[in-house]
C-alpha cells in the first residue's frame, strides 16, 4: 500500500483518535502490502523508516506538537535515524508502532518508534529531529514547556546518549571535510 493511502486513512482516523500527552505512547496499527516488500519476500529495511514516518505523524497530532509548532511557525527536520532489525515482517501480516519521546537535549528531541506483532518487537527505528523556524531552531525546552510538560527531559539510556554524540562527531567531521 502506498504510504500516501497509509497517511491519508491515518488522518481520516483523526477525530475518533484520543489526544495523547506528550510523554505517552502512541500506537497505529498496520498490515504489510506488496510494496512494502523486497526480494527476500519481507518488509524491507527502508519501508521501516517511512512508517515510523507515518507512526510520528500520528504521534504529533495526537500529542498537540503540530499546534505548536504552527503557533511558531516552524518545521519538523529530522537529524538522523537509526535501526535496529530482529525479526521479519511477511506479506498481510498486521503489526504495530509504538512511538513515544525518549527525550531532548539543547537541540535535538528524540523519539523511539518499536515495531511490535505478536507481542515481539520485531524492529525498532529511533530519530533525533528538531522544529525549525525562520527565527531558527526551537529549543526543546521551549517545545515541551508549550507541550505542558518539564523542561527536563527524561533520563536517557546510555545508548541512546552514545548514539547522539556520535552523531554530532559524524557532523563536526562532515563539516571539517567540507571545508578542506
Amino acid at each position: 500500500m502506498n504510504l500516501w493511502f497509509r497517511l491519508l486513512f491515518m488522518l481520516s482516523r483523526r477525530p475518533w483518535r484520543k489526544p495523547a500527552h506528550g510523554l505517552a505512547t502512541t500506537v497505529v496499527r498496520m498490515r504489510v502490502w506488496p510494496l512494502d516488500l523486497d526480494l527476500n519476500r519481507h518488509v524491507t529495511n527502508g519501508r521501516y523508516f517511512s512508517l515510523a514516518d507515518v507512526a510520528r505523524m500520528d504521534f504529533v497530532l495526537r500529542t498537540g506538537a503540530f499546534r505548536v509548532a504552527l503557533r511558531n511557525k516552524a518545521l519538523p527536520i529530522v537529524g538522523d535515524t537509526w535501526g535496529k532489525f530482529r525479526r521479519e515482517l511477511k506479506l498481510f501480516e498486521v503489526f504495530e508502532v509504538h512511538t513515544r519521546m525518549l527525550g531532548w537535549d539543547h537541540k535535538w528531541s528524540l523519539m523511539e518508534h518499536r515495531f511490535v506483532s505478536n507481542g515481539r518487537v520485531v524492529g525498532v527505528v529511533v530519530m533525533r529531529g528538531l522544529f525549525r523556524s525562520a527565527k531558527g531552531t526551537l529549543p526543546p525546552s521551549d517545545f515541551v514547556r508549550e507541550l505542558g510538560l518539564d523542561e527536563t527531559s527524561p533520563p536517557m539510556p546510555q545508548w541512546l546518549s552514545d548514539w547522539a554524540h556520535s552523531c554530532d562527531q559524524m557532523s563536526v567531521q562532515l563539516r571539517g571535510e567540507e571545508q578542506a
